[in-house]
């Protein structure tokens, strides 16, 4: 491993302060050390942070107006108008000017020193990560974990499991590591340990899934539900899909499976409704709607569709059958007609995006693959919990990932990253994580709303080799320069060898994962082009300039537990860059803007419609946004809404007011 090769760090032990301060921090941070270890079985030694999140009063609560303490910087209230940005810090300044050292170098020169190549490794119970392709020395690795002591990394890694409301902005916990965490584990928020209200609710889940699945509980004709279909969005669709998406082809998942049906209705585009629905007998379906407060407008609008759908063959009784929710709400689910005892509830210190693990993923994901098979899906996620919270720096999964994304964004100015997995199964996970990752850190302020100086943030993108080779792969080779995640499986789901062929199927795709990160790294040089009587006109063309960022994870299997894995250390990659940045990762403010502004056009074109009305200037739209709004109204059939009437496909609802059906993908 990296850490008996480099250098001591003087941080691993004891904090670089005098002690009378450091036993000052020691004594403040002691109700989290204690919470955090409580929860935690210890892998690692643990550190004194860098400077305070917190401290009690006299009578035990938290003070929002803690003193902090940054190396390098002085102190700063909470509240004040001058804070520390981390770009501030010596040790920011010391990466800036070590930047122009990297910059001398390239990644065909450093794959040649063997010894680089095998201090930039890391494995964790059976996650292997080699990052010998990313533009770093050890000197480099060595500045960034310092960065990360600066920012007190640590210190804020324990104020999350400890169930301190990190979220500042909404003042919330973020604990969405307690919904896998073990049944005999603490976690508090509050002073209250959380872990028994998870489990209750797994545990109904557990129950719930095991009756529909044995066919105890049936629907409203008596047959049994083999058919699920999920309402939600962002967070409530993309993070189940990724899991679901990775284990249809899992061997054991694929046997709990068997001759049952999951799908998923997220976006409040009819088509969407109609490919969801379609082939599905409302006898043998069960929906699950899953909004945190019943409020949410595409998902209940969805909702209210997929009930209309049931009740037109089924009638208003087979409701408390055909749907279920997941949500806190116990009032409105009631009055939409769902029995509230078929409510499962999550809580507001788990965020939509960090969901999967709670019954947001657990309920739609336990019916379709069984109780047993998710549960090691949860001890996955736990395993890479665990070992983010305490791991020293240098063997830590995530810390490691987050340093070097933080290193590429804001230093070596990469604006993306390409998440590449070298298996069809994981072909959700880039979409999941663009939401983990650019709703977490698509911020231009600090978490205390200073604007920030540097790049924060990455634009995530990404498609499974070599399908994605076949499409962006040119733009990464001789375009701009995007860091690269290759992620390769060793043992495939699934297994194809013709005879005849040189290698199986999966051991052609995994050539593709081997050779695609060495060419980005090494390229191809004028010389090399020349040697093989390439003519001069092409040699611009096909001259590789290499030196292109890239990492790969491999698993040794891809099941339950390893999706777990690979969710959690993706989560914490997310959350170390947002602690290292400055920013708070667990809000997401950005999209509440267009939702404000989708409301008054939507009671405009309701009153425009109902009276046949274009819209003027005096409805208070901007010239452009009028004159679109009334080349679509004008383009639509003349539906009046002041006459309202149920308009579906006829193949959905057969009725005197349906629609011819359209082709379904």
């Amino acid at each position: 491993g990296r850490s008996s090769r480099l250098a001591p760090r003087t941080s691993q032990g004891a904090c670089e302060r005098p002690p009378a301060v450091a036993r000052s921090c020691r004594s403040s941070r002691g109700h989290l050390e204690r919470s955090l270890m409580a929860a935690l079985s210890p892998i690692g030694p643990a550190r004194c942070p860098s400077y305070k999140m917190s401290k009690r009063n006299s009578d035990g609560n938290v003070s929002r107006g803690a003193s902090v303490r940054a190396r390098g910087v002085p102190d700063v209230k909470a509240g004040s108008d001058a804070k520390a940005l981390i770009s501030t810090t010596p040790e920011w300044q010391a990466l800036q000017a070590h930047k122009l050292e990297i910059e001398k170098t390239h990644l065909r020169d450093l794959m040649m020193d063997a010894e680089r190549c095998s201090h930039l490794t890391n494995e964790y119970n059976g996650v292997y990560c080699d990052y010998a392709r990313q533009r770093v020395t050890d000197e480099t690795m060595t500045k960034l974990y310092a960065l990360a002591e600066a920012a007190d990394l640590k210190g804020k890694i324990n104020a999350m499991f400890s169930g301190e409301a990190i979220n500042t902005t909404e003042d919330r916990a973020v604990l969405h590591v307690a919904t896998r965490a073990p049944r005999n584990k603490v976690i508090n928020v509050d002073g209250k340990n959380v872990v028994p209200d998870v489990w209750e609710v797994l545990d109904k889940i557990k129950d719930f899934s095991n009756k529909v699945r044995n066919g105890e509980w049936k629907g409203a004709t008596g047959k049994p539900l083999t058919n699920v279909v999920a309402v939600g969005i962002g967070g409530s669709f993309l993070g189940p899909l990724f899991v679901h998406t990775s284990l249809r082809t899992c061997g054991e998942a694929a046997d709990g499976a068997r001759g049952r049906q999951l799908r998923f209705l997220a976006n409040v585009d009819p088509v969407d409704v109609a490919r969801s629905l379609n082939g599905l007998d409302p006898e043998t379906t069960l929906v699950v709607v899953v909004s945190k407060t019943f409020t949410t407008a595409e998902t209940m609008l969805n909702a209210r569709t997929v009930r209309k759908w049931i009740i037109s063959s089924l009638g208003e009784d087979a409701v408390k059958k055909h749907m279920v929710a997941v949500s806190t709400n116990l009032k409105l689910v009631s009055a939409f007609g769902i029995d509230p005892d078929n409510a499962f509830g999550f809580w507001d210190w788990v965020g939509g995006r960090y969901s999967v693990c709670s019954a947001v993923g657990m309920l739609p994901l336990s019916l379709q693959y069984g109780f047993d098979t998710m549960e090691k899906f949860l001890e996955g996620a736990w395993n890479i919990d665990e070992h983010f919270a305490t791991a020293p720096f240098e063997e830590n999964l995530p810390v490691t990932l987050g340093m070097l994304s933080v290193w590429n964004t804001s230093f070596l100015d990469c604006p993306a990253r390409a998440i590449l997995p070298y298996t069809q199964a994981l072909a959700k996970l880039a979409p999941h994580i663009q939401q983990v990752s650019m709703e977490s850190n698509g911020k231009g302020v600090s978490i205390d709303g200073q604007s920030l100086p540097f790049s924060t943030g990455e634009i995530d993108f990404g498609e499974p080799g070599t399908n994605g080779q076949h499409s962006f792969y040119q733009l990464i080779h001789q375009g701009r320069t995007i860091p690269c995640d290759f992620i390769g499986i060793i043992k495939s789901q699934q297994s194809v060898y013709l005879k005849g062929e040189i290698v199986s199927n999966h051991d052609e795709l995994m050539c593709n994962f081997f050779a695609q990160a060495d060419a980005l790294a090494l390229g191809k040089t004028a010389v090399e082009l020349r040697s093989e009587s390439v003519p001069d006109s092409l040699i611009p063309h096909k001259t590789f300039t290499g030196n292109r960022p890239s990492l790969s994870i491999m698993l040794p299997s891809l099941n339950a537990y390893t999706v777990g894995q690979l969710l959690a250390i993706y989560e914490h990659r997310v959350a170390v860059q947002g602690f290292v940045w400055g920013l708070n990762s667990f809000d997401q403010w950005g999209v509440e803007l267009g939702k404000v502004l989708a409301s008054k056009v939507r009671t405009t074109m309701n009153q425009k419609r109902t009276k046949g009305q274009k819209v003027t200037e005096a409805d208070g739209f901007n010239p452009s946004t009028t004159s679109l709004l009334n080349r679509y109204l004008e383009g639509k059939a003349q539906l009046k809404y002041d006459a309202p009437v149920d308009v579906f496909p006829c193949d959905l609802i057969d009725s005197d007011e349906c629609r011819p059906p359209t082709s379904y993908v």
